[in-house]
C-alpha cells in the first residue's frame, strides 16, 4: 500500500508540474508576442521581429528545459524521452541493433544458463517449512573411530586439519541424543536412498526408497498431498510397514489416483500399506538425491539389506544422517554446546569405547543448506569453471560491442555537434548514450532468455541422464535467476556502453559542424583516437579468447586422455544389466541355480557369444575392498580390492588368463575356497614368489583361507583416473549380480530377447541398469565430458566474437581511410601493398593480443589441475594449437577487408570523402 500511496504522489506531482509547465509556456508566448509587437513599431516584419527577440530573450525550449531542471520529475520525464528517442535510433539501424542484440544474447545467455545450473545446485534451498532454522549435527575427532561407518553422500565428511569427520549415527545414540536434546522442536534422521524391488502395482519395478525416523516430516515441517506422512507411532518396533510416496512417483505409477491410499504393495517381497502422498514441493533432502518413497527406518529388518547384521540397534553401525530444528529461543551456539556434551556423554556404548579417547570427539550444528551437499561436491567444481568461461565470454562480447558502437559514433558526430550546439551538455548526451547502451543490452537479455531456457533444461537433462543414480535439477527460473539476469544486462549495458558514450561526447563541435575537405585533418585525428581505442577492445578480445581456448583444449584433451587409457578389458559389444534376488527373499541355493540357469539361457541368445555375472560392474564407480593375510607375507594384514564374479567372467570380458586357470562351474558349490588375483597383487604382496598354490584369507579366520589358483592382467576398477590396484578375484555364490553379455554386432537388438529370458526365468525380479559397458565408462566421464563440451563451445564463440571484432575493426578502419588508399593507389601502390598493409595491421593488433592471452592463460590454467589428467596446465601443445587456430582465423578476418581495400579504385577513391 506504501508503495502504491508513493506511485500515485509521483504521478499526481508530476500532472501539477506538466500543468504549470504549460502555464509558464504560455506566459513565455505572450511575453515573446508582446515584445515581437514593440519591434514590429520600428518597423520590423513579424518574422524578424520573433527572430530578434529570441535571440535578445534567449529560446523558449532552453527556457523550459531550466524551469523542468527542478525536482525529481524532470529526471523521470527525460528518462522516458531517452528511451523513446533511443529505440527510435535503434529502429532506424536494424542490422547494427540486430548484430550487437544477438551478440549480447549470446553471452547472456550462455551466463544465464549456466547460473541456473550452479543455482540450482548450489544455491537453492531445501524445500522445507523455514529452512533457516534446519540445522545438520556433524561430528569430528582426531582419530578414525571404531565402528562401521556408512555415509550415503549426504554431507561432506572428508578430514579437515588432522580431524576425521561424519554426519552419521547409530540409532542407540541418535534416539539417545533425541530423547535429552531440549533445545531443538524437531529431531530426526534419514539413510539413503536405496533401491527396493516394488512388486503388487503391475510389473514388478525398481523402485529408490529413503529410510527416516517418524518425526521425520514433522520436523522439516513437510505435510501430505494425499493420506498423511510418517509419524513417530510408525517408528514403533512392532508398528505397521506402512509407506508414503512422493508426489512425483505417485503421479507416475499410480496416475495421480487417490485409491493409491490404502493399497498394499510388496517392497523387496515384505508388504507395505500406503498411507499417504507427499506435498508437490518437497522433492529431496539433499542437494540432487531424490526417491521415489520413504519408510520408517525401523522397517530395515524386514527389507533384506545388506547394510549390516543387527539394524537398526546395532550401536557399532553409524548410518543415520541427522537433522534438528531449533527452538526459537535458542541460539545455534547454545544448541551446540548442548548436544556437544550429549555426544561425549554417549561416545561409551556398554563399556566399549567408541572413540579411542572419549573426551576427544565433539559435535557442531551446521545449517542445512551448508552441511548437506549432495551432488555439490561432485559439480560444484566443473560448473564454477564453466561460470568463469561465460563471464570470460561476456565480457568479449561486450567489448565487440563496444566497438561496434565507436564505429557507430563516427557517424553521429555531427548529431552529437549540433545537439551539443543547441546547448545540451555533455552529460546529458552521455545518458542518452548509455540509454540506448542498456536498451541494447535489455533485448539481449530478453533474447538471450530463450537461449538460457534451453541450455539451462539441456545440461540439467544430460547430467540426470548420466548420474549413477536417480537425480532431479529443477532449473526453472526463480527470482534469483531473473534477478542476476537483469542485473547482469544492466551491467553489461554500461560496461560496453560507458566508454563509446564519453569518446563520443567529447566530439568538438565547430569541426564536425563543417563539411569541408580542408578538416578532414580533424577528423582523422578523431579517427585515429576512435581507432586506437578500438584497437585496445580487440586486443582484449583476443587476449579473453586465448585464455577461453586454451582452458577448453587442455580440458579437451583430458577427456582423450582419459578415453585412450587402456582399462584391461574391451569395453565394446557389452550389454549389462543387474537383477537382486536377495530382495525378494530368495535362498543363497536358490540364487546360485538361478544364475546358473540364466547364464546358460542368455549365452543361447542369437547374438550372444558368452554371458557371465560379477558381483560389482568395472568402472561405474563402484568398488569393495577388505583386510586380508596373504600366506608367508610380514604384515598381519593388507588391504586389497575384490570383486566377486561368476564363471566365465574373464572370458566374456576379454581379461588375459596369464598363469593357472579361470573359474569353473564347481568353484561355486565347492568347500574349497579358491581365488585368481592380477598381477599388481602378485608384483606388491607376494614379492617375486610363485602365487600359484599360496593362500589368503580373513585375519581373524584362518579357517576362511583362499588357495590362489590363477592370475590374470590388470584391470581398471572403479575409476579411470587410478592406478591399478592389487584386485583379488572370488567365486560370487550369493547377493545381488550384474550381468554381462558379449555380443557380436549391435547390443540393442537383443534386448528383447533379454527381457523375455529373465522374465521367463525370474519373472519376481526387474532388471535394473540396463545398458552398455561403453555407456558406463561415459557415465564415469560425464563430468570431464560437461566441462571439455561446454569449454569447447563457448572457446569457438570467444573465438568467434573476437574474429567479428577484428573484422569489423578493420572494415571501419578500411572506409576511414579510403581518401589514402586512393592516393596510395594513385601513387603507383600495387594491390599486395594495400593487402599488406591491412593484412598487417590487423595480424599485428591479433599477434598483441595472443601473447597477451598466452600470459594470462599461463597464470590461471594452473587451476585447472585437479581436472586435468595426462597433460600439464602449461601443455606446449596446446598453446601452440591454440596459436596456430587463432592464426588462421584472424587471417580469414582480415582478408575480407584487405581485398576489399586493394580493388578501391583510385578515381572514386580520391573523390570520397
Amino acid at each position: 500500500m506504501s508503495l502504491l500511496r508513493t506511485l500515485s504522489d509521483g504521478l499526481r506531482s508530476l500532472f501539477r508540474k506538466k500543468q504549470a509547465s504549460q502555464e509558464l509556456d504560455e506566459e513565455l508566448r505572450g511575453f515573446l508576442a508582446l515584445a515581437a509587437e514593440e519591434k514590429m513599431k520600428e518597423g520590423m516584419s513579424r518574422k524578424d521581429a520573433l527572430r530578434a527577440v529570441r535571440l535578445e530573450r534567449g529560446n523558449l525550449e532552453l527556457a523550459r528545459e531550466i524551469v523542468r531542471s527542478a525536482g525529481w520529475e524532470s529526471f523521470v520525464e527525460t528518462c522516458w524521452q531517452d528511451i523513446r528517442y533511443g529505440l527510435r535510433m535503434l529502429a532506424k539501424n536494424p542490422g547494427f541493433t540486430g548484430i550487437a542484440v544477438l551478440t549480447l544474447a549470446l553471452g547472456i545467455g550462455a551466463n544465464t544458463a549456466i547460473f541456473s545450473l550452479l543455482n540450482a545446485v548450489m544455491l537453492s534451498s531445501v524445500p522445507v517449512h523455514d529452512p533457516q532454522h534446519l540445522v545438520v549435527l556433524k561430528w569430528s575427532a582426531r582419530s578414525t573411530p571404531d565402528w562401521g561407518y556408512s555415509n550415503y553422500g549426504d554431507c561432506d565428511d572428508s578430514p579437515q586439519a588432522a580431524r576425521v569427520s561424519g554426519c552419521s549415527l547409530s540409532y542407540p545414540v541418535f534416539r539417545d541424543i533425541r530423547s535429552k536434546a531440549n533445545v531443538f522442536s524437531g529431531f530426526a534422521a534419514f539413510a539413503g536412498p536405496r533401491q527396493l524391488s516394488l512388486s503388487g502395482n503391475g510389473p514388478a519395478s525398481i523402485v529408490t526408497a529413503e529410510l527416516v525416523s517418524g518425526d521425520y516430516f514433522a520436523t522439516l515441517g513437510v505435510g501430505s498431498a494425499l493420506g498423511r506422512t510418517l509419524q513417530p507411532a510408525d517408528e514403533a518396533p512392532n508398528a505397521e510397514s506402512v509407506v508414503v510416496l512422493s508426489y512425483g512417483y505417485w503421479r507416475a505409477a499410480f496416475g495421480g489416483n487417490v485409491s493409491a491410499v490404502g493399497k498394499t504393495v510388496r517392497l523387496n517381497g515384505a508388504p507395505f500399506t500406503i498411507v499417504g502422498v507427499a506435498e508437490p514441493r518437497f522433492t529431496r533432502l539433499s542437494p540432487g538425491k531424490t526417491g521415489d518413497m520413504w519408510i520408517s527406518l525401523t522397517q530395515v529388518a524386514h527389507l533384506n539389506f545388506d547394510w549390516g547384521a543387527g539394524l537398526p540397534e546395532d550401536p557399532g553401525h553409524w548410518w543415520l544422517t541427522t537433522v534438528a530444528r531449533l527452538n526459537p529461543s535458542v541460539s545455534a551456539a547454545q544448541a551446540q554446546a548442548a548436544v556437544n556434551l550429549l555426544f561425549r556423554d554417549t561416545a561409551l556404548h556398554g563399556n566399549k569405547p567408541v572413540f579411542k579417547d572419549a573426551n576427544d570427539p565433539g559435535m557442531t550444528v551446521v545449517p542445512a543448506q551448508e552441511g548437506l551437499i549432495g551432488i555439490r561436491s561432485d559439480l560444484g567444481t566443473p560448473i564454477y569453471i564453466l561460470m568463469a568461461a561465460v563471464g570470460v565470454v561476456l565480457l568479449i562480447a561486450c567489448a565487440n560491442v563496444a566497438g561496434l558502437l565507436l564505429a557507430r559514433g563516427s557517424a553521429r558526430e555531427r548529431e552529437v555537434a549540433v545537439r551539443l550546439a543547441l546547448g545540451a551538455g555533455r552529460g546529458r548526451i552521455v545518458r542518452q548514450l548509455l540509454t540506448e547502451s542498456v536498451l541494447l543490452s535489455a533485448a539481449g537479455a530478453a533474447l538471450g532468455i530463450l537461449f538460457a531456457s534451453w541450455g539451462a533444461y539441456s545440461l540439467a537433462a544430460f547430467v540426470s541422464a548420466n548420474w549413477p543414480s536417480q537425480l532431479v535439477i529443477d532449473v526453472n527460473p526463480d527470482a534469483r535467476v531473473l534477478g542476476f539476469t537483469a542485473a547482469v544486462a544492466t551491467l553489461t549495458g554500461i560496461v560496453f556502453g560507458l566508454a563509446p558514450a564519453f569518446r563520443s561526447a567529447c566530439v568538438e563541435v565547430t569541426p564536425a559542424l563543417k563539411e569541408s575537405a580542408g578538416n578532414l585533418s580533424n577528423a582523422s585525428r578523431a579517427g585515429s583516437k576512435r581507432f586506437r581505442l578500438s584497437s585496445s577492445l580487440v586486443v582484449a578480445q583476443v587476449a579473453l579468447s586465448v585464455l577461453v581456448l586454451v582452458g577448453s583444449g587442455l580440458l579437451v584433451r583430458t577427456l582423450v586422455n582419459l578415453k585412450s587409457i587402456d582399462p584391461g578389458f574391451d569395453t565394446h559389444n557389452v550389454l549389462l544389466f543387474g537383477i537382486d534376488p536377495t530382495q525378494a527373499g530368495y535362498e543363497p541355493s536358490r540364487i546360485q541355480n538361478l544364475y546358473r540357469d540364466l547364464q546358460t539361457q542368455l549365452a543361447a541368445v542369437p547374438g550372444v557369444l558368452s554371458a557371465s555375472y560379477s558381483g560389482d560392474v568395472l568402472l561405474d564407480g563402484s568398488r569393495s575392498s577388505t583386510l586380508i593375510h596373504i600366506e608367508g607375507h610380514s604384515d598381519a594384514g593388507v588391504v586389497s580390492e575384490i570383486l566377486s564374479v561368476g564363471p566365465g567372467f574373464f572370458e566374456t570380458m576379454r581379461i588375459p588368463v596369464l598363469e593357472g586357470r579361470a573359474f569353473a562351474a564347481p568353484d561355486l558349490d565347492s568347500t574349497h575356497a579358491v581365488a585368481i588375483v592380477n598381477q599388481s597383487f602378485a608384483r606388491k604382496f607376494l614379492e617375486g614368489r610363485n602365487p600359484l598354490g599360496m593362500h589368503f584369507g580373513d585375519p581373524g579366520t584362518k579357517g576362511a583361507e583362499r588357495e590362489i589358483v590363477g592370475i590374470v592382467g590388470d584391470t581398471k576398477y572403479d575409476q579411470l583416473r587410478k592406478d591399478v590396484e592389487p584386485t583379488a578375484y572370488v567365486p560370487l555364490r550369493a547377493g545381488s549380480a550384474h550381468f554381462a553379455l558379449r555380443t557380436a554386432g549391435d547390443t540393442a537388438a537383443i534386448i528383447p530377447a533379454v527381457r523375455q529370458v529373465v522374465n521367463s526365468e525370474a519373472y519376481d525380479l526387474p532388471m535394473f541398469g540396463l545398458r552398455t559397458q561403453s555407456e558406463t565408462v561415459d557415465r564415469l566421464l560425464f563430468g570431464e565430458r560437461l566441462v571439455a563440451r561446454l569449454s569447447a563451445l563457448f572457446g569457438i564463440l570467444a573465438l568467434v566474437l573476437a574474429s567479428i571484432g577484428l573484422y569489423g575493426l578493420l572494415s571501419y578502419e578500411v572506409l576511414q581511410r579510403t581518401h589514402e588508399i586512393g592516393i596510395r593507389s594513385a601513387l603507383g601502390a600495387q594491390q599486395r601493398d594495400v593487402l599488406r598493409l591491412v593484412v598487417g595491421q590487423g595480424m599485428g593488433l591479433a599477434l598483441a593480443g595472443a601473447v597477451l592471452g598466452v600470459c594470462i592463460a599461463f597464470g590461471v590454467t594452473r587451476y585447472l589441475q585437479s581436472l586435468l589428467y595426462g597433460v600439464r596446465p602449461s601443455d606446449p601443445a596446446t598453446f601452440a594449437g591454440v596459436a596456430l587456430l587463432l592464426t588462421v582465423v584472424a587471417l580469414v578476418a582480415c582478408g575480407v577487408p584487405a581485398r576489399r581495400a586493394a580493388r578501391v579504385d583510385p578515381v572514386v577513391a580520391l573523390r570520397y570523402e
